[in-house]
């Protein structure tokens, strides 16, 4: 479930691969070879696989304006695609075992059981965790020959990349399979719709009576058995690396995330199912507002809403009640709750679908607690029971949506077709009320969220880009997402302003502007449209990746030269003579520099916060220069601060955490447990403090410690409350802390001070819970403030009923300080792993405090 809130893959750039142009006239595919750039993932491949042809490539770019690799056309697997999967060894220590449910251990036994009961089932490894376990992709259908699968995968491809002419095509209509796609398991301690899934799978596999039939000719199922196996395993929400999956969509940091990225674009799903735990009653989707305003929403309520009330039904008809059974009666909260549930952020997994055409995405919230306390608390008998009834309103969930597709196949691929329409030809979204959403009753204007998509994004090249490094990161990560990029071959003029060439051009008449808006954009303040969000409601990557970026609203993109890409142009470089400076201004920048120092090379910080590298290390740094993607320029400066390699003690989230690794720090996890059992200081130079460490909560020898630590001239940042709190305790800046209103989060436009922390950071930065400070002392340089007027572009921040807390409060009010071997910030740039711009920051103000 969703509880209370709680503190990139890069496109490879090299290999070629051959893919075939597919050119639409008047329906028909013509065939064309065409070479570009992006290199497929191999098959994975078991110990004892059966055959097996080539997996597709990633997709990404806009070479899928009208192609599809080869590997995907003339792959001449049909289905079955059976393999033997190896088995994992027995773990005892499975949570899952207690409850009754599948160990991950028993899942690959029971998929090769499943492929040996007929010609309907299909396994693919997906990928593999954070832990290193396989994600287990399973497809139920009718089986097809190699051609008929090749005519599928034309027929998806032409949804998306010629929607006009897929909605005319009779093919398409008659024999397209409609994808459906049933995620299980994405908080590891949310169990039961992986043993759902396990036994609908089993029941496909076998029945012949006429539905099934016809819903497996009709339709082509997907299941990711489990998409948290670290926390399944571990009773975890998260997984391995301490994240929580179902907010990781925006910036796609772990694997199985990109997994299921990868899967949306692959099968591209009309619909689909994301299963969790534990609301009773049943909570099923669509939600409360504010709704996602970048999707087309109507399309997306009219199925949602009526698939959610078959699975009610179906929940319902299982005959469990709150007298006999503890389980109360499904809920639907778009119907049934005024706030609270929203769907604005695409960080949560069905929101995320909807924009790559899943046209019915739902969260679907099992009834009956067995995790956490409960898990620890309850009897077995009572943990077995709970499960057994949570397995079996999954399973009920699922089957709802089965008859769903099966009566509404022509339909919803027709809506799905009408989203790639949309967003091809700039069609203009249509809002929501009872006239265009027929059959959802209660819609009103608090319903009402459009946007007004531009004409074009451009991500300039040259003087006019702030870092050509953070550029290229954040282009292969709209390619990723399959959002379609070009280039310019030459200087162009748009909306008014010059360009030079080889800038990025995000043309806005794509099939899935949605994704690629959501993703650019600055976002929306809502703080005025409901009193409470679920979780953040600003998430810029436009503002917060560091790269610079321009909304177009006018223009004429016919004039502009471009050509389609498939990946960022390497910016990698060294000066061919002379002094080196490397830009600290973005996380590869800062890994790369953490290498250098890790090597020994004498490395000085310049007043603006750059990195000065002698000419003698030239060859370290091409090095650098090629596996990071950064440049290093020539520079007649010298003079500057020596830097050192730092070993940071880290009480921090599990996001800040991997964040740190990301930029190459020596990191040691630590906490007020951990100090209080002993330990060592000898080897760590900087403490960073954001959570799960209270001064006060050090016994005598622990604090004895760390006070001789902080005297020594060590260094230390503190992020948030937590931070300020320890700096305060242990007397180390006059500064008193803020705290604005703990549910505030979003983006916020900030004043940098041009010092070594945030010389040249961008002018926007991420808060969660944002603390300022006043009261400095004569020792504190304020680093960076929050913009005077309203700082906050995009997200969620009120005043607190007394008055205090609100954005207004915070305006022109220092966000980060520095004194003597310190530094506080009040925003948070290592959010999630997130907001990949601000993470020099961090990075600067470990390597200078110390």
């Amino acid at each position: 479930m969703r509880p209370p809130r709680s503190g990139p893959r890069d496109a490879s750039r090299s290999a070629l691969l051959s893919f075939v142009t597919i050119a639409v006239t008047t329906g028909a595919l013509v065939l064309t070879p065409q070479p570009v750039g992006a290199d497929p993932k191999p098959p994975v491949r078991e110990g004892s696989s059966l055959p097996q042809g080539a997996a597709k490539a990633p997709a990404s770019a806009a070479e899928r304006a009208l192609t599809a690799p080869v590997t995907e056309l003339s792959d001449t697997r049909g289905y079955p695609r059976e393999q033997v999967l190896s088995p994992d060894p027995v773990n005892p220590a499975d949570k899952s075992i207690k409850l009754g449910l599948t160990p991950y251990h028993a899942i690959a036994p029971k998929l090769n059981e499943l492929q040996r009961l007929g010609d309907r089932v299909s396994v693919e490894v997906a990928g593999r965790s954070a832990g290193g376990h396989r994600l287990y992709l399973v497809t139920v259908t009718a089986p097809e020959s190699a051609r008929q699968a090749r005519a599928q995968n034309r027929m998806r491809e032409l949804i998306e990349s010629a929607p006009k002419s897929a909605a005319k095509d009779p093919a398409v209509r008659k024999t397209y399979k409609t994808p459906v796609f049933f995620n299980n398991n994405i908080h590891g301690n949310e169990w039961e719709g992986t043993d759902a899934a396990l036994g609908l799978i089993e029941s496909l596999a076998t029945a012949d009576d006429k539905r099934t039939t016809s819903l497996l000719a009709h339709s082509r199922l997907y299941f990711n058995i489990t998409a948290n196996p670290d926390g399944r395993i571990a009773g975890t929400r998260a997984n391995a690396n301490g994240f929580d999956l179902n907010r990781d969509f925006v910036t796609a940091s772990q694997p199985e995330a990109r997994a299921m990225r990868q899967i949306e674009i692959d099968k591209q799903p009309a619909v689909m199912l994301d299963l969790h735990g534990y609301v009773n009653g049943t909570l099923i989707e669509p939600t409360t507002p504010p709704h996602g305003e970048n999707y087309e929403y109507d399309l997306f309520l009219k199925n949602t809403y009526a698939n959610a009330l078959g699975m009610e039904s179906a929940v319902n008809g299982l005959g469990y009640t709150p007298e006999k059974d503890g389980v109360d009666p499904a809920q639907i909260p778009f119907r049934d709750s005024e706030e609270g549930w929203d769907d604005w952020p695409p960080v949560f997994t069905p929101q995320y679908a909807a924009f790559h055409g899943t046209v019915a995405a739902h969260t679907v919230e099992i009834p009956l607690a067995v995790n956490n306390e409960e898990y620890d608390q309850l009897p077995v008998t009572e943990l077995r029971r709970r499960s057994a009834i949570n397995v079996d309103v999954a399973g009920a969930a699922m089957r709802a949506t089965l008859d769903f597709v099966r009566a509404h196949r022509s339909s919803l691929v027709a809506d799905q077709i009408e989203v790639f329409r949309r967003g091809a030809t700039g069609a203009a979204q249509v809002p929501v009320s009872e006239e265009t959403v027929p059959g959802v009753p209660g819609i009103g204007p608090e319903d009402v969220y459009t946007t007004e998509f531009p004409r074009a994004y451009v991500i300039p090249a040259g003087t006019a880009q702030r870092s050509a490094t953070a550029a290229a990161r954040l282009v292969d990560h709209l390619l990723a997402n399959d959002v379609r990029v070009t280039r310019a071959t030459q200087g162009f003029r748009l909306g008014g302003r010059s360009y030079a060439k080889g800038s990025y051009v995000v043309d806005m008449r794509q099939p899935k502007r949605g994704l690629a808006n959501v993703l650019l954009a600055d976002g929306r303040d809502i703080s005025d449209k409901v009193s409470v969000m679920y979780d953040i409601s600003g998430w810029s990557l436009g503002r917060l990746w560091g790269a610079s970026v321009e909304r177009v609203v006018g223009g004429r993109l016919s004039a502009v030269h471009t050509r389609p890409v498939t990946a960022a142009a390497r910016v990698g470089y060294v000066a061919p003579r002379g002094e080196l400076r490397l830009r600290l201004d973005s996380p590869q920048e800062i890994a790369a520099l953490n290498s250098l120092l890790k090597d020994g090379v004498s490395v000085r910080q310049a007043a603006d916060g750059s990195a000065l590298v002698p000419g003698s290390a030239r060859r370290r740094a091409k090095s650098l220069a090629t596996s990071y993607d950064v440049a290093f320029d020539a520079t007649r400066t010298t003079r500057g601060t020596p830097l050192h390699r730092v070993r940071v003690a880290a009480a921090v989230t599990a996001g800040e955490l991997f964040a740190l690794r990301e930029m190459n720090f020596d990191v040691v996890p630590v906490s007020t447990a951990v100090l209080n059992a002993g330990f060592d200081w000898a080897k760590t130079d900087v403490l960073f403090v954001s959570s799960g460490l209270s001064y006060g909560g050090l016994n005598a020898s622990a604090r004895t410690a760390l006070d001789g630590f902080l005297a020594g001239g060590h260094g230390f940042v503190g992020r948030g409350s937590a931070g300020a709190a320890l700096s305060t305790a242990a007397g180390l800046l006059k500064a008193t802390a803020v705290e604005g209103n703990g549910d505030a989060n979003g983006v916020v436009r900030v004043v940098n001070s041009g010092g070594a922390v945030t010389g040249g950071a961008p002018g926007h930065s991420f808060v969660y819970a944002p603390v300022w400070f006043t009261g400095l002392g004569p020792e504190v340089t304020v680093e960076q403030s929050y913009a005077t007027g309203n700082p906050l572009v995009s997200g969620h921040w009120r005043p607190l009923a007394d008055g205090t807390g609100g954005p207004a409060a915070a305006a022109g009010q220092a966000s980060v300080v520095s004194g003597p071997h310190t530094v506080l910030f009040g925003t948070e740039p290592l959010f999630r792993d997130h907001p990949k711009g601000e993470f020099p920051q961090m990075g600067r103000a470990l390597l200078s405090v110390f």
